[in-house]
């Protein structure tokens, strides 16, 4: 059998194979960020077709930290019913599901939010081009309150495991980027601090649903935009998530974009498998991957544990039916 194919337990928690289908936007939520029909046949049909581990969309944990419109949302208990029904079809249809928790920061507009957008520093930042308000002692609190609240919304809603949002320029991004940390506390000046509010979520979770519940954390393994966070940088940041509580790393790129300018298949093929030598945990790998044989290669050649094929399962919804197929 392809490996790509084969089983994975982790945490407990029985993949039926490698294939991920990682977090994509669909803003297809209700206004104030319910479960819609919608979300239900697009998942629905990825289950359907296979995949081992549904990654849902990032949800806002809080009103402030919404980045789009009709993005989901897990700011409240009203969003329980609506996310366990959600987890309960693919759960029927075969798949394992995680919930991705983010907080927006600086990457959204004061227009969609009502108030000026928060952020590590009053620094513009290099995608959404706000300037927030620097964090004060008592926001990050409440966000660290906040990502707690949402994992065990989750975890209420029937959720494998939950995965913290570290990447994309979002806010725990914007903190652990020295691109928009310019802070002289102890949340700044140099790794160990710029790192400090991701790992504390990271505890404050892990406190909270316990030791036996599925703990993902997507890393930007490159900032891919000068001055930002270093491949180096990263390969501590995920050794320190790691001993923090987390299960499983995810590895995508950073404040820079979704992807490095003209890449080829796998552009994050390097960081996840450099990140990877220096973890125990299992690690995802994503990144303009289409080809079943390349897929499963990777893990095949123990590069990554898990693949993340996002945007062609987002076009073809039976990818992993036919890269069986393709496999067998």
């Amino acid at each position: 059998m392809a490996m790509l194919f084969e089983p994975i337990t982790i945490k407990g928690i029985h993949l039926r194979n490698r294939l991920v289908f990682p977090p994509m936007g669909t803003y297809l939520a209700t206004a104030d960020g319910g479960v819609t029909q919608e979300h239900r046949e697009h998942y629905l049909a990825r289950a359907q077709a296979g995949v081992g581990l549904i990654v849902l969309e990032h949800a806002f944990i809080t009103p402030q930290g919404k980045a789009r419109s009709n993005q989901l949302g897990i700011d409240s208990d009203a969003k329980i019913p609506g996310l366990a029904a959600l987890v309960g079809v693919l759960h029927q249809a075969g798949a394992k599901v995680v919930a991705q928790l983010n907080h927006a920061g600086s990457n959204t507009r004061a227009e969609l939010i009502g108030a000026q957008p928060l952020g590590a520093s009053a620094v513009e930042h290099p995608k959404s081009h706000t300037v927030p308000r620097e964090m004060e002692m008592q926001d990050i609190e409440s966000v660290i309150n906040s990502f707690a609240k949402a994992a065990l919304r989750a975890q209420a809603a029937g959720c494998d495991g939950v995965e913290i949002h570290c990447c994309h320029g979002y806010l725990l991004n914007q903190f652990l980027s020295p691109i928009t940390n310019r802070r002289q506390d102890r949340y700044g000046r140099d790794l160990e601090g710029r790192m400090r509010l991701p790992l504390e979520i990271v505890k404050a979770v892990r406190r909270v649903v316990g030791p036996d519940y599925l703990l993902l954390f997507r890393l930007a393994g490159d900032d891919m935009l000068p001055g930002g966070v270093t491949l180096a940088e990263s390969k501590l940041v995920a050794r320190e998530a790691v001993a923090a509580g987390v299960d499983v790393l995810d590895i995508s790129g950073g404040l820079g974009g979704y992807s490095p300018e003209g890449a080829g298949p796998a552009y994050f093929l390097p960081l996840a498998s450099a990140i990877k030598q220096v973890v125990s945990v299992p690690v995802i790998c994503t990144g303009g991957i289409r080809e079943p044989h390349l897929a499963d290669g990777i893990v095949r050649d123990g590069k990554a544990d898990l693949i993340g094929v996002g945007r062609a399962q987002f076009a073809d919804p039976q990818w992993a039916v036919k890269a069986r197929k393709i496999l067998e």
